[in-house]
Order: C-alpha cells, then structure tokens, then sequence
C-alpha cells in the first residue's frame, strides 16, 4: 500500500466497516500516514487504534507489516481475519463504540485535542465525535 498524507484529508471514518469491523479503515490509514513519503498531521496511533489491535490479539509491530505487504485493504482485512477470532468481532464493536463524549468532557487535555467535543451532545459516541473533528479541521481544503 502506498503512504498517506493526512496533512490534505483526514483519514477514514471510524464508522467505515471493513471486513465485519469498524475503526479498521481508520487504522490502515493512520499506519499507511507513518509510511516514507507519508504524514500523520496531527494524528496518533494511540487511543482506538491500540485498543483494537488490544481486542484483536494482534500486536502493533505485525499489524503494520500487514499494511506494508498488503496491496488492498481487503489483503488487510483478510490478515486480520487470519490473526483474529471474527466471532468476537460484534464484541469488538460495542466495545470501540461504548464511549460518548460525556465519558471524557471532564478531561481537559482531552477537550483542548477534541475542541469540537464540547459543542456536542454527551450522549455522542466519540466515533462521531472524530467524524466531527475531522470535518471542522479539514473544511474549506
């Protein structure tokens, strides 16, 4: 898979499902902006990334030789299948998509990185929540 550069589009939504499981698109994305000739902006791996790879029983360091081999997200998708129980992949979702807004609107470090998190509803997931961010910081590109 080619680099990305976040710096001119975000990466993927989290609510993006590929091959039976959300924040995977996202995942790809964010690890293909860490590639030579990539860039990951003002984005981390750490948070949902981590706590999917935690929940699929894959390490960071074999999933990124994933995405390095792969040449389609479905070669991705179709390792992860491969490393992972896809039974618990359901599980997996309800627990990415458990927490809202009003889990983490008391934090302020948090609410300086997510200024858009305190405009939202607390019952927002922080899915949609990063959808939002997304689109307030790359409107007008």
């Amino acid at each position: 898979m080619e680099a990305l550069d976040l710096r001119s589009a975000p990466p993927r939504s989290p609510n993006r499902e590929l091959g039976g499981l959300l924040m995977l698109a996202r995942t790809i994305d964010k690890v293909r902006a860490t590639f030579p000739g990539g860039d990951l902006a003002d984005y981390q791996i750490d948070g949902f990334s981590r706590r999917l790879w935690k929940e699929l029983g894959v390490s960071q360091a074999d999933f990124e030789a994933a995405v390095k081999a792969a040449k389609t997200d479905g070669d991705v998708a179709a390792w992860v299948r491969a490393h992972a129980d896809a039974a618990r992949y359901p599980e997996i979702t309800e627990k990415l998509t458990a927490r809202t807004v009003g889990d983490r609107i008391d934090d302020p470090e948090f609410v300086a990185k997510y200024p858009v998190a305190a405009t939202l509803p607390h019952d927002t997931t922080l899915f949609d929540m990063l959808d939002a961010d997304d689109k307030a910081n790359y409107a007008g590109k």
